[in-house]
């Protein structure tokens, strides 16, 4: 059988080819019963648009922003490569990105920068943020507008996003408490738990996973309450040093950046390689820190993958098309020392 086109669903519904397409480009001045009887039609006949054709006769191109925290975060930075490199591929798709980088503290800067975006011709915007108040409006202001929002890495459940890009955190979490209740056999098993801010979705649903498997698997663990750090190494150090007067621990889960200052801080302690320590994402500190046998386990995700998924993810929901959900599942990857990967060759910079 031939493929429907849209001649077949004007046939069908009883319109004209020039509502059809009205419909098909979500333009105004078409009743709603007209559109469910050409929607109805599209689905009876199991017609699928060739966006890209339509995209080249439209001559449409699509601008794209992605907003990241600017910190000293190596996985962000190393995101934000993927992001650019992802970009490059993508041009030829008649895709261009724009990334923008937002103080990682102020969710009043970022909102501000957010609202900016709806007045630029964007067709989608990818966040990576603390959900709060002044965000989730910021976010329901550009889908007000028909601007499709993304959340990156941390979820936005209460934002109304279309869609999430990333590894499921609890279950993240859980592979870490898995890990850290073996890994601590029979010494100490007091867990010290560190986070940067349990603002972030992520930082929450990991330490709720890990909770889960310590308090069913491994009773005899204590997961103390999370220490944040706020990014700042002279906090963690502190925090450690009071955890530690009260008693020896066996471990430390790092839920999210600040492997850095955490290992300088076990060092100061004389702890490095004497406890257990699990965190998330592959940098080039982790790494480091696993070939040296500081860092014992990391759990990981792809950030080329977390790239690329995000700008066909926003390229989909910009055409309100279908996604491919088995491609744009991320997985949770362990890496131990013992199956490092090789190092990345890192892109070329260019100075401006």
């Amino acid at each position: 059988m031939s493929r429907p086109t849209v001649n077949d669903i004007a046939r069908e519904a009883g319109v004209s080819l020039a509502t059809v397409d009205r419909v098909l480009n979500a333009r105004p001045g078409v009743r709603e019963k007209t559109i469910h009887a050409v929607n109805d039609a599209i689905a009876r006949l199991g017609y699928i648009r060739d966006m890209a054709a339509a995209n080249l006769a439209r001559s449409r191109s699509y601008r794209m922003a992605v907003l990241l925290p600017d910190g000293d975060s190596q996985f962000v930075q190393t995101l934000a490569d993927a992001m650019q490199e992802a970009a490059q591929q993508a041009a030829t798709n008649r895709t261009e990105m724009q990334l923008v980088r937002y103080p990682p503290e102020d969710t009043h800067a970022l909102a501000a920068l957010l609202a900016g975006l709806a007045d630029e011709g964007i067709a989608g915007v990818a966040v990576m943020a603390p959900e709060t108040p002044v965000l989730r409006d910021a976010v329901r202001g550009l889908r007000q507008r028909a601007i499709p929002v993304v959340a990156l890495v941390s979820d936005l459940p209460n934002a109304g996003c279309d869609h999430f890009i990333g590894v499921d955190s609890r279950a993240a979490g859980r592979t870490a408490g898995l890990l850290m209740g073996r890994f601590t056999g029979n010494g100490p098993r007091r867990i010290a738990v560190v986070a940067e801010s349990m603002l972030l979705r992520d930082a929450i649903e990991r330490r709720r996973g890990f909770d889960e498997v310590l308090l069913a698997d491994f009773p005899e663990a204590e997961a103390l309450p999370t220490l944040e750090t706020h990014g700042a190494p002279e906090a963690l150090a502190a925090g450690l040093r009071e955890l530690l007067s009260a008693g020896q621990i066996g471990g430390v889960y790092l839920l999210g950046s600040g492997h850095r200052a955490l290992t300088a801080a076990l060092g100061e302690m004389g702890l490095l390689g004497k406890v257990v320590v699990i965190g998330h994402e592959l940098t080039r500190h982790s790494r480091a820190a696993l070939t040296a046998g500081q860092l014992h386990a990391v759990i990981a995700q792809n950030p080329g993958h977390l790239a690329r998924s995000t700008l066909r993810v926003l390229r989909a929901k910009a055409d309100r098309a279908p996604i491919d959900e088995g491609q744009e599942q991320l997985r949770i990857e362990i890496v131990l020392h013992e199956n490092l990967p090789p190092e990345p060759v890192e892109p070329a910079r260019t100075s401006h």
